[in-house]
């Protein structure tokens, strides 16, 4: 029996915060990418898993499809800027400053991204885009 994608994508999640490598989840997301292209949310954990895993240009495509599919996600948006910063993309400021703008207005959103930017940085304590990133987003 094939999983829905509901439920292969909620999987993948619980997973992820189990502590699973991210090389087992990438093929787990690109499957719910590939059967629900236009699920934004699983783009944006697509980006992640691939900018954890130092694969920046897989993660750039993800992350400007998830931004596509839904440019007032603040994940998106920092996630794509990261894949930017790490490819030496132009351009990255605007997507800081509307993320900043989203998560401002909302705090649900600002404690959500403040949650993934420790878990990023638990993963991968020595990235230094995401502490750029996180002082452009709370400290300037």
């Amino acid at each position: 029996m094939t999983q829905t994608v509901e439920s292969l994508f909620d999987t993948g999640l619980e997973r992820y915060k189990a502590g699973e490598s991210v090389e087992s989840l990438i093929p787990v997301f690109k499957e719910v990418c590939d059967r629900a292209p236009k699920t934004s949310a699983a783009w944006v954990c697509l980006t992640w898993l691939y900018l954890l895993d130092n694969k920046p240009n897989l993660a750039y495509k993800a992350g400007q499809k998830a931004v596509k599919l839904n440019p007032q996600d603040p994940q998106a948006r920092i996630n794509l800027a990261l894949a930017m910063l790490e490819t030496g993309q132009k351009g990255l400021r605007e997507h800081i400053d509307i993320a900043r703008q989203l998560i401002f207005v909302n705090e649900e959103w600002s404690d959500e991204i403040k949650n993934s930017i420790e878990d990023g940085l638990s993963r991968k304590p020595d990235w230094q885009s995401l502490k750029k990133v996180k002082n452009w987003l709370f400290e300037e």
